[in-house]
């Protein structure tokens, strides 16, 4: 079902409890809409380990690139191999959200490293697949990819599900960046970093994203198992 993001259209629902977390609302034409009370589940790295070996593997890149990125769907949807800086491990988001609270008419382009990890995946990927410089590195629909994420979850017995979207990926990138924060590693990485990285605002970051005091060590460890050696964290 479709997710309502619309206050106004929350208010006019009649609103019917038909699991613990989750709603369903039914407009005065008769549509259904889910509506989840939990919009910032987080993945556990277990739980996104899990979830990862359970796609084939290749559906596997797209959700390496948004695990990596912390990009939006629609943006990562839009990454073609020109994007890249092999050299430096940049990645340039050349499509990005337009904001329009902020006047804006076209998104700001985000350029940010990657790890040399996830960097050598992709170009594997690009070279396997033949892709060139100006073509998408992903033909596959946002809603395709949704619906992929959600069957896997639920067949894995994730008991709240529902609760994901294809966001919860950016938000589970922000979160594990913010835990990583507070373990000394090579270096501490600055919150600005992270707002730059994911196109927030400092009011946005600090509203989103709760303690990392949830994850354990051994937590950290496989975060930085999956996210690699980016900014310098292995």
């Amino acid at each position: 079902m479709e997710e309502i993001t619309n206050k106004k259209h929350i208010e006019r629902l009649s609103l019917t409890r038909v699991s613990e977390g989750l709603k369903v609302g039914t407009r005065k034409d008769g549509t259904k809409y889910s509506v989840r009370d939990d919009r910032s589940r987080y993945f556990f790295p277990d739980e996104w380990n899990n979830f990862y070996k359970s796609i084939k593997k290749d559906k596997q890149p797209i959700f390496d690139c948004l695990i990596n990125t912390g990009a939006r769907i629609e943006e990562a949807l839009n990454v073609r191999p020109k994007d890249f800086d092999w050299e430096r491990n940049n990645l340039t988001l050349a499509v990005t959200k337009i904001k329009a609270k902020k006047n804006e008419s076209v998104g700001k382009r985000r350029s940010f490293t990657i790890s040399s990890q996830f960097a050598k995946r992709m170009r594997k990927y690009i070279n396997d697949n033949k892709i060139s410089d100006e073509s998408v590195l992903f033909e596959v629909r946002k809603q395709s990819v949704w619906k992929m994420l959600r069957n896997k979850l639920k067949k894995l017995g994730i008991v709240d599900w529902y609760n994901f979207s294809l966001h919860n990926i950016r938000k589970t990138h922000g979160m594990w960046l913010k835990t990583l924060i507070s373990r000394a590693r090579q270096g501490e990485l600055d919150s600005d970093e992270i707002c730059m990285r994911l196109g927030h605002d400092h009011n946005t970051y600090l509203k989103h994203y709760m303690s990392p005091s949830v994850f354990t060590d051994t937590d950290r460890d496989k975060m930085v198992n999956i996210l690699g050696d980016v900014y310098g964290l292995r």
